[in-house]
C-alpha cells in the first residue's frame, strides 16, 4: 500500500507539473496582449487630453477676440500720480486738462455737472474763474415783462452746451451722440486708463480691415469704429505754463481734470480716512491696554467663599 501510494503521489506531482509547464507558454502569449491594449488605452488617453486642450484653447481665443470686439482691447495700466493711498490730484494737470477740453473738447462734448464754482481753488483763483464765466452768455428769466433775457455768465452757472438738444449732437456728428464727460471716467470699465487709450490709440485699420466712410480706426472703442476723429496733436493747443503739448501730455492732462470732475472730493475723502484711522488706532492701543492690564486682573480674580466661618 506504501508503494502505491507513492506511485499515485509522483504520477500526480508530474502531471501537476506538466500542466504548470503547459500554461506558461500561454500566460507569456497572454502578457504581451494586455501590455499592448494598455498602452493603446494611454495613447487614446492622451489624445483625447491633447484634443481637449486644444479645443479649449480655440475656444479661448474665439472668446478673446468675440470679447476684443464687442468690448475693445484691453487697455495698459498706466500709474497715475493720484491712485496712491495718500496721494491727491496733481492740480496743475487739472488747470492744463481744462485748458484742453475748452479749446479742444468742448465744441462737442458737454460737462452738465461742473460749476464754474467748483474750479475755484482746484485750478484757478476766484477772479480767474469770474472772469472766466463772464465770457460766457447764459439764458436767464423770464424777467417783469415775462421775457427771457441774456446776461453775462457768473459763478453758479454750470459750463455751456455745446448744443441745444441731442438731435442737433446727432446731426452735427453724423447721427453720432457725443457723450458728457462730467462722470466719463467713471462711467467706463477701467476709466482713466480707457480714456487715456482711447484719445492716444488712434491707428491706421490693419489688412483686412475695412472702416466705413466718416469713421476712424481705433482699437480700444468697442467694435474698433469710433466717429471721432483723432483730436489730439502734438501743438494742439498752446499752454500756459509753458509745458509742451505733446500728444501724451495733453492726453494725461486731459485724464487728471475729467477725473477730478468726476471725484472731486477724493482728496477731502482720504484726508477724513486717515483721521479716522489715526483716531480708531488710538482707540485701538486704548481698549488693548485697558484689556491686559486692567480687566485681565479682574476676569482672573479668585473669590472663595467660606460657608464654615
Amino acid at each position: 500500500m506504501a508503494g502505491g501510494g507513492r506511485g499515485i503521489y509522483h504520477l500526480l506531482r508530474s502531471s501537476r507539473l506538466h500542466s504548470h509547464s503547459t500554461a506558461l507558454p500561454v500566460l507569456s502569449s497572454l502578457t504581451p496582449k494586455k501590455d499592448q491594449d494598455a498602452s493603446g488605452t494611454k495613447t487614446l488617453r492622451a489624445l483625447a487630453l491633447l484634443g481637449a486642450g486644444v479645443s479649449g484653447l480655440l475656444s479661448f481665443t474665439t472668446i478673446a477676440s468675440a470679447d476684443e470686439a464687442e468690448h475693445g482691447l484691453e487697455c495698459p495700466s498706466y500709474p497715475w500720480p493720484h491712485e496712491g493711498i495718500l496721494s491727491s490730484y496733481d492740480h496743475a494737470s487739472i488747470r492744463r486738462g481744462h485748458q484742453v477740453y475748452t479749446q479742444v473738447c468742448a465744441s462737442c462734448h458737454s460737462m452738465g455737472l461742473i460749476s464754474y464754482r467748483d474750479l475755484v481753488g482746484v485750478a484757478y483763483t476766484e477772479e480767474e474763474t469770474k472772469a472766466m464765466a463772464a465770457e460766457i452768455e447764459v439764458v436767464d428769466g423770464p424777467n417783469d415783462e415775462g421775457e427771457m433775457f441774456t446776461r453775462p455768465g457768473k459763478l453758479s452757472d454750470r459750463f455751456p452746451q455745446p448744443y441745444a438738444n441731442e438731435q442737433a449732437a446727432r446731426f452735427a456728428n453724423g447721427g453720432a451722440y457725443p457723450p458728457d464727460l462730467s462722470l466719463i471716467t467713471k462711467a467706463r470699465h477701467n476709466g482713466q486708463n480707457y480714456v487715456f487709450a482711447l484719445l492716444t490709440g488712434y491707428r491706421d485699420p490693419p489688412a483686412g480691415v475695412s472702416i466705413r466712410e466718416g469713421l476712424h480706426y481705433n482699437p480700444y472703442f468697442p467694435g474698433g469704429a469710433i466717429a471721432m476723429p483723432k483730436m489730439l496733436n502734438d501743438g494742439a493747443v498752446e499752454y500756459e505754463d509753458g509745458t509742451p503739448a505733446t500728444e501724451a501730455q495733453m492726453g494725461k492732462d486731459i485724464v487728471s481734470f475729467l477725473s477730478w470732475a468726476a471725484e472731486p472730493e477724493m482728496e477731502e475723502r482720504k484726508l477724513m480716512g486717515f483721521k479716522w484711522i489715526f483716531v480708531l488706532s488710538l482707540a485701538l492701543l486704548q481698549a488693548a491696554y485697558y484689556r491686559r492690564l486692567r480687566w485681565s486682573v479682574l476676569k482672573s480674580r479668585k473669590l472663595v467663599l467660606d460657608v464654615v466661618n
